[in-house]
């Protein structure tokens, strides 16, 4: 089950579970779709080099019985 982390682990935004622009590495490091097209080289995660994908929107009624991760991770970006 993906953890649906709260934040861009770059800039700090708020990605709640229905954000259309939150982008995941295979590891699950999430970032907003603006920082991964203006500061990150490549497209690329810089924590393992993997890609991005969207993050699926879990279903609201799901939520409930499958909560999104509270826990926030900022580690920064690298400027292209």
């Amino acid at each position: 089950m993906l953890e649906l982390r709260p934040n861009c682990e770059c800039c700090d935004k708020d990605l709640p579970p229905s954000a259309e622009d939150a982008m995941i590495c295979s590891f699950e490091c999430t970032f907003c779709l603006d920082c991964v097209d203006t500061m990150l080289p490549n497209g690329r995660c810089p924590n393992c080099g993997g890609n991005f994908a969207p993050r699926p929107i879990r279903p609201a009624n799901k939520l409930a019985n499958n909560p999104p991760s509270t826990k926030r991770v900022v580690s920064g970006c690298k400027a292209r």
